[in-house]
C-alpha cells in the first residue's frame, strides 16, 4: 500500500481527528471546467443517491462527530473528528468513499447548485483576489470554480477527475488523538489495502519532516509532488497595470509574488512576519500621515490563510485612495514604507510584537484536534517544515535582518497593480 500514514496520540481527549489530503486542486482543473476539484470535494460527501444513500455526513454525525473539507489551488483535504473509539468505524467510511466514488447525475447537479451559491456569496474579495492572482501568476486559479464552467461537468467528467487524482501515492492519512499508532496502522492497512496505486505521477518526491520520537509515527511510501504553474513574467520595475475591478470603495490592490515555501522557507516566513509588521504598526502611521490613503491592509495567501498551499503565493496589498489621489501616487506610498523596511531593520521589539500575534495564531490553531491532523497531513503531502508545533519555531527565529531581506525580496518580485472602482460588488 503507498498511502502515505501520519499518526499522533495525545491521550486523554477522548478524541480523534482524522484528515485525508489530496494532491489535486483548482490548479488541476480541466480546460473549460473550472472548479470540477471543488465539485469533487462536495462529491465526496454524497447524500441520497443509489449507494450514496446512507450519507457520510449522516453516519459521522451519528457518531457523535462532525467533518468538513477544503479545496486549495494544489490540494483537498477532507476532515473528521469523532469519540475515539468511532476510529474503526470513520476509517472504514473514509476508505468506503474512495473505493466507491460513483457520483450519479443528480448528485452532480444538485453539488453544482450549492457550489454556485458559495460563489454568489464570496463576494468581491474573492473575486478581487482571483484576478490579481491569475495576473501574478498566470494559470493559476482559485478553487471555487466558475459557475458557468461547473454546470457543464458530467457525473462522468467527475468521476474520470477523481481516478485520476485521488490515488494513493498522492494522498495523505494522517490521525491525531487518543489513540495507539500501531492499532491505528493496522486498522488502516485493513480498510484501504484494497486502494490500489495508478499510474506513477511526474515530479520530484516530497521531503518529509522526522517524527518526534515516540510522539509522531509515519509510514508508507512518499507522495509524489503536483504540478505547480509557472512564474510570473513581468518585470517588478514596469507592473502589470490591471483593469479597474469592481469594489466597495476607490483604491489600489498590489500583489506581489511571495518567495516559494518549498524552496526557501525561511524567506517565505520572515515575508509572512513583514506582512504582519506592516499591518500592526507601519500601515496605519502610513495612512495617518500619507494624504493620498485613507486607509491600508496587506494579507499572505488566500484570505490571509499563509501557508493554506505550495502553489506560486502571493501578498494582496488594498489601498484606499483619497478622491482626485491617483493609483499610482497611493503606489508609491506604500513602496516607500516597503523600502524604509528594505534600508531599514525593524527593532527588535516591533519585531517580536508582529512575531508573537502570528506565533499565537498557530498555539491556538495546534489546540485543535481536527486543525492538527489537517496541517500535519498538509506538512507531509506538500510542506514539509510546516508542522504544527514547528511553525512557532520557525515565526520565533527571524530576525530584524530577514525583515529587511524580506522587504527587498518583495521589492525585486514580480508584481501586479489594479485600480479598484467604488461600485459595491
Amino acid at each position: 500500500m503507498s498511502l502515505r500514514l501520519v499518526t499522533e496520540q495525545t491521550p486523554g481527549r477522548g478524541l480523534v481527528a482524522v484528515a485525508v489530503a489530496v494532491a489535486a486542486g483548482g490548479d488541476d482543473d480541466p480546460p473549460g471546467r473550472h472548479g470540477t476539484a471543488h465539485l469533487v470535494e462536495h462529491l465526496m460527501f454524497p447524500r441520497g443517491e443509489g449507494h450514496e444513500a446512507e450519507g457520510f455526513v449522516a453516519l459521522v454525525q451519528e457518531a457523535g462527530g462532525t467533518c468538513n473539507a477544503e479545496t486549495h489551488r494544489d490540494h483537498t483535504v477532507l476532515h473528521t473528528v469523532v469519540p475515539a473509539d468511532a476510529l474503526p468505524d470513520v476509517l472504514a467510511l473514509e476508505a468506503r468513499r474512495l473505493l466507491r466514488f460513483r457520483p450519479g447525475p443528480a448528485t452532480v447537479r444538485s453539488e453544482t447548485a450549492v457550489i454556485a451559491e458559495e460563489i454568489r456569496a464570496a463576494g468581491a474579495g474573492a473575486r478581487l483576489w482571483d484576478t490579481v492572482l491569475a495576473a501574478l501568476h498566470p494559470g493559476a486559479r482559485h478553487a471555487y470554480g466558475t459557475t458557468a464552467e461547473l454546470t457543464g461537468v458530467t457525473a462522468e467528467e467527475a468521476e474520470s477527475f477523481f481516478r485520476a487524482h485521488y490515488r494513493p501515492e498522492r494522498a495523505v492519512l494522517s490521525v491525531v488523538g487518543d489513540v495507539d499508532a500501531e492499532r491505528v496502522a493496522a486498522l488502516v492497512e485493513r480498510e484501504f489495502g484494497a486502494w490500489a496505486p495508478g499510474l506513477p505521477t511526474a515530479g520530484a518526491p516530497t521531503t518529509l519532516p522526522a517524527a518526534a520520537p515516540g510522539a509522531l509515527h509515519s509510514t508508507a511510501p512518499q507522495p509524489t509532488a503536483p504540478r505547480v504553474p509557472s512564474g510570473h513574467v513581468t518585470s517588478p520595475h514596469r507592473p502589470t497595470l490591471g483593469a479597474a475591478v469592481p469594489y466597495a470603495r476607490d483604491g489600489v490592490a498590489v500583489g506581489h509574488a511571495l518567495a516559494d515555501p518549498r524552496g526557501d522557507f525561511r524567506l517565505y516566513v520572515a515575508q509572512v512576519v513583514l506582512c504582519e509588521l506592516l499591518r500592526r504598526g507601519r500601515l496605519p502611521h502610513l495612512v495617518a500621515t500619507a494624504p493620498e490613503v485613507d486607509a491600508a491592509t496587506v494579507r499572505c495567501g488566500y484570505q490571509g490563510q499563509w501557508l493554506a498551499s505550495a502553489a506560486p503565493d502571493l501578498a494582496l496589498v488594498l489601498l484606499g485612495r483619497v478622491p482626485g489621489a491617483g493609483t499610482e501616487e497611493a503606489v508609491g506610498r506604500w513602496l516607500e514604507a516597503l523600502g524604509e523596511l528594505a534600508a531599514t531593520p525593524p527593532g527588535e521589539t516591533e519585531l517580536r510584537r508582529a512575531a508573537r500575534v502570528l506565533r499565537a495564531g498557530c498555539h491556538r490553531q495546534s489546540d485543535s484536534l481536527p486543525a492538527r491532523a489537517v496541517t500535519h497531513a498538509r506538512a507531509a503531502l506538500l510542506l514539509p517544515h510546516a508542522t504544527p508545533d514547528a511553525l512557532p519555531a520557525h515565526l520565533a527565529a527571524v530576525t530584524p535582518a530577514d525583515v529587511s531581506t524580506a522587504a527587498r525580496a518583495l521589492l525585486t518580485a514580480h508584481r501586479t497593480v489594479h485600480p479598484l472602482e467604488g461600485a459595491a460588488a
